[in-house]
């Protein structure tokens, strides 16, 4: 019986190495193969692809009020930077944006703060959100107006109410996220309060709220693109790259409406790969809590 319980014996072999000269190394991969694994590669052909599709549409419509050509978009949008004056619309838009930006982070980094020291502002939190953040924020902009009347006030409150909710709620889920255990280690240390929020749960929940920055700022560029198509120019006569696109398409130069919307896409494509991107990798990627 015990005989039965021993683990068989594997026969044992000798294997002779061979000779450092002898040795197989494994081939290199072609250059095609390793070129289109790049990330870069297969996006630039995707787009190529829709360029491509888009110029075939064009002709096929033969119809440049309706639909300018690629090419047509690409020489307006070439021409508008060059003349500076595409440069100088995105200028004002994007200052407008990254006050209304910062503030909507304030406020939500103040109220989730809040709702993670006490009862009551997690229940301000709980019902402020549910209240506001399904309101459109475009749909406050009449009420923007008779607030703060005929300038970047309206704007940047409008945007505030884009960035702040979604960015509350993403950065409270990710400080219920953080564990007990680095909770009681901060207070082990003394940590309590704002220091607590600071030291601990900011850094544990940084992929989350790294999420409702991407979130947010999403929401705010196209509100405000949304709000420069309806509000106009500012007080001063200024006009952003939203009131560069209503502008055009009053005067029917749609290859110019075209260029405007590519300009907001390069934008939006420069900030997630150069921005937040970098900010992750230099981050969360770098310290493991994100693949």
């Amino acid at each position: 019986m015990s005989a039965l319980l021993e683990p068989p014996i594997r026969q044992e072999f000798d294997y002779t190495p061979a000779p450092p000269g002898q040795l197989t190394l494994e081939r290199p991969l072609p250059l095609g193969r390793r070129v289109w694994g790049q990330g870069w590669m297969r996006k630039a052909v995707m787009l190529l692809a829709l360029a491509i599709i888009w110029e075939g549409l064009a002709r096929w419509q033969d119809n440049d009020l309706l639909l300018p050509s690629f090419l047509q978009t690409a020489r307006a949008f070439v021409g508008g930077v060059a003349s500076g004056e595409l440069i100088a619309r995105v200028a004002v838009s994007l200052g407008v944006l990254l006050q209304g930006y910062l503030a909507g982070i304030v406020a939500a980094f103040a109220l989730t703060s809040l709702a993670v020291s006490t009862r009551l502002g997690r229940d301000l939190l709980e019902t402020l959100t549910s209240m506001f953040n399904p309101l459109p924020a475009i749909a406050l902009l009449p009420l923007a107006l008779l607030w703060f009347g005929l300038g970047r006030g309206s704007l940047i409150f409008i945007l505030m109410h884009s960035v702040l909710w979604p960015l509350a709620l993403n950065t409270y889920a990710g400080f219920q996220g953080v564990p007990d255990t680095l909770r009681m280690a901060g207070r082990n240390y003394g940590l309590n309060g704002l220091r607590l929020v600071l030291h601990i749960l900011v850094p544990g929940a940084l992929p989350a709220i790294l999420s409702g920055l991407k979130i947010g700022w999403a929401f705010a560029w196209r509100t405000l693109i949304a709000a420069e198509l309806v509000f106009g120019t500012t007080s001063s006569g200024e006009g952003g790259l939203g009131w560069y696109i209503f502008q055009n398409r009053n005067e029917l130069y749609t290859d110019k409406v075209f260029a405007g919307l590519a300009m907001v896409i390069v934008i939006g494509l420069l900030v997630e790969n150069l921005g937040f991107r970098t900010l992750e990798r230099l981050t969360v990627r770098r310290w493991g809590m994100q693949r």
